[in-house]
């Protein structure tokens, strides 16, 4: 779990080629909200004033949170855009992806 996240914010921080397994994604989303509100829960216990740090913390993974999302589309042979459209990209982020290459890369199952 961890190892996926390092990847997408260390190894892939500005990366929007390409393509991203619902794994990589969800591993990505589920350790960036407990390290989310876990800092919100630290800041929010010694001080209020601390709350830059969730900010600065917030703006730090944006990219790699974008970028994820739009590989993630590219898995299932989707534009980057279809992450804009409320409920509809959620059903897309679950799906399974295209079994093959498609025209944005190879299949990362394999």
């Amino acid at each position: 779990m961890i190892e996926m996240y390092k990847k997408v914010v260390f190894e892939n921080y500005l990366n929007f080629k390409g393509r991203a397994r619902r794994k990589e994604f969800w591993m990505f989303f589920l350790v960036n909200l407990i390290l989310a509100v876990g800092l919100g829960f630290i800041v929010a216990l010694i001080s209020p004033k601390l709350a830059i740090i969730g900010n600065i913390y917030s703006l730090a993974t944006l990219l790699p949170g974008l970028g994820v999302a739009v590989r993630r589309m590219h898995d299932i042979n989707k534009e980057w855009w279809f992450i804009l459209i409320p409920l509809y990209n959620i059903y897309l982020l679950t799906i399974e992806g295209d079994k093959g290459p498609n025209q944005y890369g190879a299949d990362p199952k394999k």
